[in-house]
């Protein structure tokens, strides 16, 4: 098997796992792990037996695909570099800073024939890639993403750094043009805004009630889905996905009985099924589950819902 050339631009808290991942893949050679800092390249290559760099553009034209986890302001820059040597971007949310630095990307990828895949690491949970089984036709969407302060992600809102997750997966769930977006939120720890609720209006009649907080005393990821005579729950932190029917049987009262059908799965390792995923589209050239396409919609609606934030 004719291995796939690898390399992690930016090997923090998030690129080592990534290096770690493509280090043991067989189809993939971890070339070399890039960090603006010598000793945290050094650390990282190490462990793997590869070169530690600390500039990405020694790689260029040297490696077939790249995981990009270097901060969101690097991002555009370095994924249009390696596009134009030829090499596929794997590129952690947000894709970019702006719309107009995604839409280059994209128009590059295009004519160069490359593939670019947004981490939006929750679409590889293994709940989410269960939905589709379960859902029809969502007409209410409720989501709940909390989590404790963090220093390491303040170089961006709350939307940004975490209820983008949602925003991604509920794009991908209605598949309708978004009709209007209102918006409320506040800073609490930071100088930008830590906490924010969001209504996500479409075309086709959903509506999506959207809560993210990076100020919050415990981590929740849950979302609720309601849909002609069901409801279906999902606890990513748990990797679980129910589904709650409408029954054709009444209790005495006359009110239906409920049919709760109740799955958890298996702890699997999202990042490393998201990379599998990366890897194989490269190999087979076809599409990717998150495309770059998705990664430019969801950022395109965080910055809206972010503009609304500092009307």
């Amino acid at each position: 098997m004719n291995k796939i050339k690898t390399a992690v631009i930016g090997v923090g808290y998030l690129g080592k796992f990534h290096a770690q991942k493509y280090a043991n893949l067989e189809n993939s050679q971890l070339i070399a792990v890039v960090d603006a800092s010598q000793m945290t390249a050094s650390e990282i290559a190490k462990q793997y037996s590869v070169e530690a760099l600390t500039d990405y553009r020694q790689l260029l034209g040297k490696v077939d695909a790249v995981s990009i986890a270097a901060p969101t302001s690097l991002h555009h820059q370095i994924a249009k570099d390696f596009l134009n040597h030829g090499t596929h971007v794997l590129i952690e949310k947000p894709i970019t800073v702006t719309v107009e630095q995604a839409d280059e990307l994209l128009a590059l990828a295009r004519q160069k024939d490359l593939l670019i895949q947004v981490g939006f690491l929750e679409r590889f949970n293994a709940a989410v890639l269960e939905l589709d089984k379960v859902l029809t036709k969502p007409l209410f969407i409720e989501s709940h993403r909390l989590a404790p302060f963090n220093p390491r992600a303040t170089d961006v809102n709350v939307v940004l750094d975490l209820m983008i997750h949602d925003i991604d997966i509920i794009l991908n769930i209605v598949k309708s043009e978004l009709k209007s977006i209102s918006a409320s939120g506040a800073p609490v720890l930071t100088n930008s805004t830590d906490i924010v609720n969001a209504r996500l209006e479409f075309e086709n009649g959903c509506v999506a009630n959207v809560t993210a907080s990076r100020v919050s005393m415990k981590n929740e990821r849950k979302m609720r889905l309601f849909q002609q005579d069901s409801c279906v729950t999902i606890d990513f932190q748990n990797r679980a996905l129910n589904l709650y029917q409408k029954g054709e049987e009444c209790d005495e009262n006359g009110i239906p009985k409920i049919i709760a059908n109740e799955q958890t799965f298996d702890n699997n390792d999202a990042l490393q099924t998201e990379i599998i995923a990366f890897l194989n589209s490269i190999e087979t050239q076809s599409p990717t589950l998150v495309t770059g396409e998705d990664g430019r919609r969801a950022l395109d609606t965080a910055i809206k819902i972010s503009q609304l934030l500092s009307e």
